[in-house]
């Protein structure tokens, strides 16, 4: 049983030399991982043989199709808020606003989990409400990370209409305001779709790099002032990225 799990280890230790290398020869492998010439031959007979190893026609070896199979079940697999409930919670607790995951769902955003907070003045929002794509910070970061021909796409053809006192109606002024959310890596609004609240949202990325959600806070706009805003789209980014690295994501923060 001992040998048994030496060779399982060493063969992670093979493994995971392709985290940082695209392709390696067998004396590659043997050099960094610095075990015998005779188990890595061995081993890597083994890896090829299940699909864990793919070998080319120039002798390099690179992973498998059989990993490309495994992530994607696993991304398949992923409940997307299970994995974001405890960044959710880090960030209720620190902020004291209440927090939304919103996915886009056509034309609209949709909050999909919330949490509350405690403040006895906050927002009341459910599970489950949309908005359009171009009114509020959850809405607008998913547009902003949208790929960019369907965000040109949709821009082309939607006409915002007023919805709070804040709502951005005017296209160049939108279209401005989502080359800042792409540069800065957060959207930021006030009464866009209820008047006299503001929320603070960035995006969350999957395995593949593609946004998949944004996260948010959202509360009465007088306690999102200029004196703390900075810290809070520090801890906001900062939990979303969270989220994004424990969904496979492997870029840098937005």
């Amino acid at each position: 049983m001992q040998n048994k799990n030496k060779t399982v280890i060493r063969s992670m230790d093979l493994l995971n030399l392709f985290l940082t290398h695209t392709k390696l020869s067998m004396n590659d492998m043997i050099r960094l991982s610095g075990i015998p010439k005779s188990s890595v031959h061995r081993m890597i007979g083994s890896l090829t043989d299940m699909g864990l190893l793919h070998k080319d026609e120039e002798g390099l070896y690179s992973l498998g199709l059989l990993f490309l199979q495994f992530g994607n079940l696993v991304a398949e697999r992923l409940d997307i808020r299970g994995v974001a409930a405890a960044e959710m919670r880090r960030l209720r607790d620190a902020i004291g606003e209440a927090v939304h995951l919103a996915v886009r769902d056509g034309d609209s955003s949709m909050y999909i989990e919330k949490l509350d907070t405690d403040h006895p003045v906050r927002l009341f929002t459910k599970m489950g409400r949309r908005a359009p794509l171009y009114a509020g910070a959850s809405s607008r970061i998913l547009l902003a990370f949208m790929p960019a021909d369907e965000r040109d796409a949709y821009l082309d053809e939607v006409e915002p209409e007023a919805i709070g006192l804040g709502t951005i109606v005017s296209k160049p002024k939108l279209r401005e305001a989502l080359e800042e959310a792409r540069a800065h890596g957060y959207a930021f609004s006030r009464s866009e779709l209820e008047n006299y609240t503001a929320e603070l949202s960035a995006p969350i990325f999957d395995h593949t790099g593609k946004m998949v959600a944004g996260l948010s806070i959202a509360g009465p706009e007088v306690r999102f002032g200029e004196d703390g805003l900075a810290e809070r789209i520090r801890l906001v980014k900062e939990a979303a990225h969270g989220v994004s690295l424990k969904l496979g994501y492997a870029g840098p923060p937005a």
